[in-house]
């Protein structure tokens, strides 16, 4: 009976095996592709979910395919691009991905986006005149309304203070806080529920008469094509636990400093932005695209 179980063990482990480096072949042979397709400079990562992967291979069946590509370089300012692609429903006939073909590779569903850093960001006309520039997402409310619109983070980071959203703060989300429009179409908080801009919380130091001071500017980010467009509407000064909000001349002088509009490049496998969000990591830009090929996929550039 030991000898039973032995050798079954031993065939489940040489099935696993197989079905293991099955999956590595076919992500490296999609990652090379993946390479080609959207001409990046390096392999990017790869991941076949499901198992067994042997049954997908041979029914040429997948349900999910992940394909991510760090420190992408995309026009001649950005340099550490994120590209992220996840990949639904994919048809690879086995025959074609042994041989490398990918022209007969469908998709059925993609979400794609792309994350602009923050240190990648400032280097942005003008806010590269911006010192050591941080990013965190605030609601579009508080960007508009300031502390009476009761936005403000509920957490005990550097958050509490100056507008940016905490994971649980209660004015996190975008939109559109004007205020107008059917109620129908906003959020709890009074957003609009619309994924297409967000508010953010720009925060650095400039130089003010030859002195060196902290700065946090709240600004609308929106999608225009594959173009991000920064709106600043108010200043503060002052650091994580004490703000000052900066005199209306003075924000007319120092607005500027914080518009800017940022060329994203396309997005994977033809995917048209449609969503922009802000979070510490930088800003991301999202979109859905469908019934798409491999083939046909493009690249930031």
């Amino acid at each position: 009976m030991r000898k039973i179980v032995t050798i079954v063990l031993i065939v489940v482990a040489v099935l696993v095996g197989v079905d293991f480096a099955g999956a590595a072949f076919a992500e490296h042979t999609v990652s090379q592709k993946a390479r080609e397709q959207l001409k990046l400079d390096n392999d990017p990562e790869v991941g076949i979910g499901g198992f067994p992967f042997l049954t997908q291979a041979i029914s040429g069946e997948y349900d999910h395919i992940t394909v991510e590509a760090k420190s992408v370089p995309v026009q001649d300012v950005l340099r550490d691009v994120d590209v992220k692609a996840e990949l639904y429903d994919v048809d690879a006939p086995l025959s074609d991905l042994t041989q490398g073909n990918v022209d007969n590779i469908t998709i059925g569903r993609v979400e794609g986006g792309v994350t602009l850093k923050a240190s990648d960001i400032n280097r942005i006309s003008p806010l590269d005149n911006i010192q050591d520039l941080q990013i965190a997402a605030s609601s579009e409310s508080y960007v508009r309304h300031g502390e009476g619109s009761g936005e403000q983070s509920t957490g005990t980071d550097d958050s509490a203070n100056t507008g940016g959203d905490s994971g649980d703060a209660p004015g996190a989300g975008s939109g559109d806080g004007s205020g107008s429009g059917d109620e129908a179409d906003q959020g709890p908080d009074g957003d609009d529920n619309d994924d297409s801009s967000a508010g953010i919380r720009l925060s650095g130091k400039v130089q003010i008469a030859g002195i060196e001071q902290e700065i946090f500017a709240f600004a609308i980010i929106e999608l225009d094509g594959t173009t991000v467009k920064i709106t600043p509407h108010r200043l503060q000064f002052g650091n994580d636990q004490e703000t000052t909000v900066v005199p209306q001349a003075v924000q007319q002088q120092l607005l500027p400093s914080f518009e800017a509009d940022i060329n994203t490049g396309d997005l994977p496998f033809t995917v048209t932005p449609t969503a922009v969000a802000a979070s510490p990591d930088g800003i991301t830009v999202r979109g859905e695209a469908k019934n798409v090929t491999f083939a046909g996929a493009n690249a930031s550039s």
